[in-house]
């Protein structure tokens, strides 16, 4: 039988993935907040839909491929950027 490997990689290294793919950190996403995601089915397209976070689902403070959200509309997928809000017309 063959030993399998199973390699641990360290949060220090896991943090400085999602440094360099530049995915938004969980502390700066909250309900309310306006995102692009990619939903699984979209993983090797990499479609991305816009909405509006109703529930982070990833409990970690980061991510490599993105946190995960479930949407008002119910689609969940990884966050992989935050929609800037825009100031109504002066």
């Amino acid at each position: 039988m063959r030993n399998k490997v199973v390699e641990y990689l360290s949060p220090i290294f896991l943090e400085q993935m999602a440094i360099k793919k530049d995915t938004p950190r969980r502390s700066a996403i909250q309900s309310g907040s306006t995102v692009d995601i990619v939903t699984k089915a979209d993983q090797r397209n990499g479609k991305v839909v816009r909405g509006i976070v109703k529930e982070v689902l990833t409990n970690t403070t980061f991510h490599p491929h993105g946190i995960k959200v479930r949407l008002t509309d119910g689609r969940v997928g990884r966050v992989q950027m935050i929609v800037p809000e825009t100031s109504g017309p002066d």
